[in-house]
């Protein structure tokens, strides 16, 4: 997006990254009226220096390069919502911190090469590097992700499912 006169709240990549570098030497007084500027709304009062100047380049950039798609964003409210009851249990001495469930990954994506997948087993977390020529583990090389699942588990595994990249209720799909 080019930045344009009549919208000063838009900015082009190169004006973020100068813009990016000023937040940090502004005043709080300054801060907020960069805010108003850039985003045509009034700052949230309560928030710090530094959150406001963390807030404000998550907005720019935000603006500049696209938000979260509403599914990652509703993933992540999921999650801080049931960070907030598990810290709300933890008072009680029975409650056993349950991990939070991977967000599920885009429809329809090819893994990228450097791409990590991360899966805790048996109280160990796994990590698998995504390759050109397939998948390394623990400084392995494998052509295929359920030759990993099968290293990892010692049994027969789809590697996908396993890995969380495929929905138990899709089938075959991946």
């Amino acid at each position: 997006m080019a930045a344009t006169p009549s919208h000063p709240g838009l900015l082009s990549g190169e004006a973020l990254e100068r813009e990016l570098a000023l937040l940090p030497t502004l005043e709080l007084d300054a801060l907020r009226s960069r805010w108003r500027q850039r985003l045509r709304s009034a700052p949230p009062p309560q928030l710090s220096r530094p959150l406001l100047i963390r807030v404000l380049a998550y907005r720019l950039q935000a603006r500049v390069y696209g938000d979260l798609d509403r599914d990652t964003a509703r993933t992540l409210e999921r999650i801080a919502r049931q960070r907030i009851r598990s810290r709300r249990s933890a008072e009680t001495p029975s409650s056993i911190p349950i991990p939070l469930p991977a967000p599920p990954p885009p429809a329809g994506s090819r893994l990228r090469p450097g791409t990590l997948l991360v899966r805790e087993f048996a109280a160990q977390l796994h990590t698998v590097t995504v390759t050109p020529e397939g998948f390394c583990w623990n400084e392995q090389r494998f052509t295929s992700l359920s030759e990993v699942a099968r290293a990892i588990t010692g049994t027969r595994w789809n590697g996908p499912r396993f890995f969380g990249l495929r929905d138990k209720s899709r089938g075959g799909q991946a």
